[in-house]
């Protein structure tokens, strides 16, 4: 099967997407992270990431979908994947659906976590993260040990950019440049839309019911 995984900044994709890999076992496309992994590791394409990447330049369409196309090449992404955050525009989406086609695949359905703005400022802005082991913690849905240490003992931290204004911006963002790829899909009628508010496994009940797995 493969996914595409939608949902504003804060709704949980990634933490979902994680429980989906276990249950589909199928891999996570997550183009920011492969990015960096590239990169890092010192190939011709990881250069190219790195050309722009270090200067703080948007990488091309083409180089992303070079690297998608290289993970869909790997043995355990022939049964299907999710993708995560990616595309985030129409043409990528156009050109993820061109790519697929060559590989005799396609976009089987779109789950869209669906959770209001006021849902995700109050995600996002009581999240804290451990300075020493990097564990995500939040203040009401999933409390630390005390109210600035982590269960190893590590400082905890607000994220610079876990504040009401950044996630505002970002939820405008999403919806200038989500809304028509959501449209491109829902024409295909692939999107399920899907409730974000409860439980970690309550939404995942709920994306599961919407995907048919």
């Amino acid at each position: 099967m493969d996914m595409v995984l939608f949902g504003p900044p804060g709704a949980g994709k990634g933490t979902q997407a994680k429980k989906l890999v276990d249950m589909l076992k199928v891999p996570q496309i997550s183009t920011g992270d492969m990015m960096r992994a590239e990169r890092a590791s010192g190939s011709e394409l990881g250069k190219k990431f790195d050309s722009y990447m270090s200067q703080g330049l948007l990488v091309p369409d083409e180089l992303v979908l070079e690297l998608i196309d290289k993970r869909l090449s790997e043995p355990d992404a022939a049964g299907g994947a999710i993708f995560d955050g990616y595309p985030r525009t129409v043409a990528q989406a156009q050109a993820l659906d061109a790519l697929l086609t060559k590989k005799g695949r396609k976009i089987d359905v779109v789950p869209s976590i669906e959770v209001s703005l006021q849902e995700m400022i109050d995600r996002i802005v009581e999240r804290r993260m451990c300075q020493s082991c990097g564990q995500i913690y939040h203040l009401r849905y999933n409390p630390p040990p005390s109210s600035d240490k982590c269960q190893c003992g590590g400082e905890l931290i607000q994220r610079k950019d876990d504040t009401e204004e950044v996630v505002r911006k970002r939820n405008q963002e999403y919806e200038e440049k989500t809304a028509p790829i959501l449209k491109y899909y829902g024409d295909k009628g692939l999107v399920k839309p899907v409730d974000g508010v409860g439980s970690l496994d309550e939404i995942t009940e709920r994306i599961k019911k919407a995907v048919g797995i």
